[in-house]
């Protein structure tokens, strides 16, 4: 099995990379004094795709000869990946392709279709296919794997880097779960220069796959209900992403509907901050209390959220 966890000097070697191509985003602290802890934000919707996922998508395409792009690139993603793939495959001048879920909502379809994007959509199971075998029949070019890819899980970790350098000292960092690459890059970093802060997973109610796997200490199958948090969930945690879960995080904190739709509403309330479900969801977790007091950092990972589903939430309903 390849190594799929990176040294911190390929972390910093991928800072470079993507220099130009990903902003560093900002971390500001959210406008609540009553909140349980000392929150603070680190605002990944604001990149150019809106969503941290240029990171990783930059770091997998600079990282390897560009004879090897010659006949494209393609992914397999709900929307976010797809737009890191297709951002830097439009920078690097080369076709790309998506495989997603018939269910991915349509600002994540618009967004891959501006970029240029051939979109191949299939069920959800079928897609789940695509993530377990790294590859789709009959499509062509290079295979950006959105988690199994140590390149892109450099990418990934350079926020950490970041979150080191900006904030002086801080006791736990909440990062959304959608298949672990972006836990694990961050846990990666910090276990390297900031040992001994815990990193929890954030999950939500309808497809909490890496809580189920500490319940049991291996992966196992969930139920799993598609809802407006697109951006994270699975019904199983991927085999080759437990042992990094198992070793480098704290625990997975799994937060109803309801509270990471508060969550949205709060961010866009006191912040400004537009984040889609999956970026609200460290928030709704450190809000909880459950990752404890003092100074919390919450990984706001995406903003790519429908129009429609984000004025429901901000109605103070769920769409």
């Amino acid at each position: 099995m390849a190594r799929l966890q990176p040294s911190i000097e390929e972390v910093y070697a991928a800072a470079v990379r993507i220099r130009g191509h990903a902003l560093r985003t900002p971390l500001v602290r959210l406008n609540w004094n009553d909140a349980p802890a000392e929150i603070w934000l680190k605002l990944e919707n604001l990149q150019p795709i809106g969503s941290f996922k240029i990171r990783g998508a930059g770091n997998a395409l600079a990282s390897v000869p560009r004879s090897k792009l010659a006949a494209g690139v393609y992914t397999a993603s709900a929307g976010n990946m797809a737009q890191g793939v297709g951002w830097m495959a439009r920078a690097f001048g080369v076709p790309w392709s998506v495989v997603i879920p018939d269910h991915a909502p349509k600002t994540k379809r618009a967004a891959i279709e501006r970029l240029g994007g051939r979109i191949v959509a299939v069920p959800f199971d079928d897609w789940w296919r695509v993530i377990i075998d790294h590859t789709y029949p009959g499509m062509a070019g290079l295979f950006v794997h959105p988690v199994c890819d140590a390149a892109v899980i450099a990418g990934n970790a350079t926020i950490g880097l970041e979150l080191v350098e900006d904030l002086d000292s801080f006791d736990a960092a909440i990062v959304p779960w959608g298949g672990g690459g972006l836990s694990s890059g961050i846990a990666t970093t910090l276990r390297a220069l900031r040992p001994g802060i815990p990193v929890f997973a954030a999950e939500v109610e309808t497809s909490a796959a890496l809580a189920a796997a500490f319940a049991a200490g291996k992966p196992v199958d969930v139920d799993y209900e598609a809802t407006f948090i697109d951006g994270i969930g699975s019904r199983r945690v991927l085999d080759p992403m437990w042992p990094l879960a198992r070793d480098l995080l704290a625990g997975s904190l799994v937060s109803p509907l309801r509270g990471v739709a508060d969550a949205v509403r709060i961010l866009a309330e006191r912040n400004h901050v537009i984040a889609e479900g999956a970026g609200a969801a460290a928030v709704a977790a450190a809000l909880s209390g459950r990752a404890g007091g003092g100074r919390i950092v919450c990984i706001v990972s995406g903003g790519n959220i429908d129009a429609h589903k984000l004025a429901v939430l901000l109605e103070g309903s769920i769409p």
